[in-house]
């Protein structure tokens, strides 16, 4: 996917790092939705293995993808081969866009935004795509020392935008299981924070980019 090309297909100026889920727009099951919290136990637990650390979508969803690949040692790694290399190897980014992906859609699936179990492997209705690095051309080698300073502003708003999402969660949970619906405007937000977890995992974590994360949920 082009870099001036969307997830959802129209042309921007895209960030990097990129997600988005379908609305469900034929509704959602109240069965699934109630037990949530225990169906999820499973393939949060083959996160953690994979991962290193139990996959969860509160706060700020995808900062917790980026915990995971840290705990599993891919960060330290990657910060000396830029500093020392100026490399990025294709397959730690393979590695971490894999995982990534695999964190979102146990993410969208523990946020009720989809009922769809979530897939080790098929892409389903969750699309993340991050943008391989020029590490060269692209990157800074020192940045990434000063990188966890520079996003402490993400991190305080996303501790706000995460209470609020698990808000909207605790409702939409009320939600479906009366009407079998996720209010639209409750899945754009918590969707939106979602986006801008990943921003700032993409820029601090995983090190595919140099440009601050903008503070936005779109």
């Amino acid at each position: 996917m082009s870099s001036t090309e969307s997830t959802s297909g129209t042309a921007a100026p895209d960030y990097p790092a990129r997600l988005d889920v379908d609305y469900p727009e034929g509704g959602l099951s109240r069965a699934s939705t109630f037990f949530r919290i225990i169906l999820v136990i499973p393939i949060a637990v083959v996160a953690g293995l994979v991962g290193g650390s139990i996959a969860s979508s509160w706060p700020g969803g995808s900062t917790n993808v980026a915990a995971a690949l840290t705990a599993g040692g891919l960060f330290g790694p990657t910060l000396l081969m830029l500093l020392f290399r100026r490399k990025y190897p294709r397959w730690w980014f393979d590695w971490n866009l894999e995982l990534s992906r695999f964190s979102a859609r146990v993410n969208a699936y523990i946020s009720l935004m989809r009922d769809e179990y979530p897939s080790t492997d098929e892409e389903q209705a969750v699309r993340l795509e991050l943008d391989y690095p020029d590490a060269g051309r692209d990157l800074n080698r020192w940045l990434p020392l000063v990188k966890w300073l520079l996003a402490i502003p993400h991190y305080i708003v996303l501790a706000v935008l995460g209470v609020a999402a698990m808000i909207c969660g605790v409702i939409a949970w009320f939600a479906i299981l009366f009407t079998g619906r996720f209010p639209r405007g409750l899945f754009d937000f918590v969707l939106g924070v979602h986006r801008w977890g990943l921003r700032v995992a993409a820029y601090m974590w995983l090190l595919i980019t140099d440009r601050y994360p903008p503070f936005s949920l779109k």
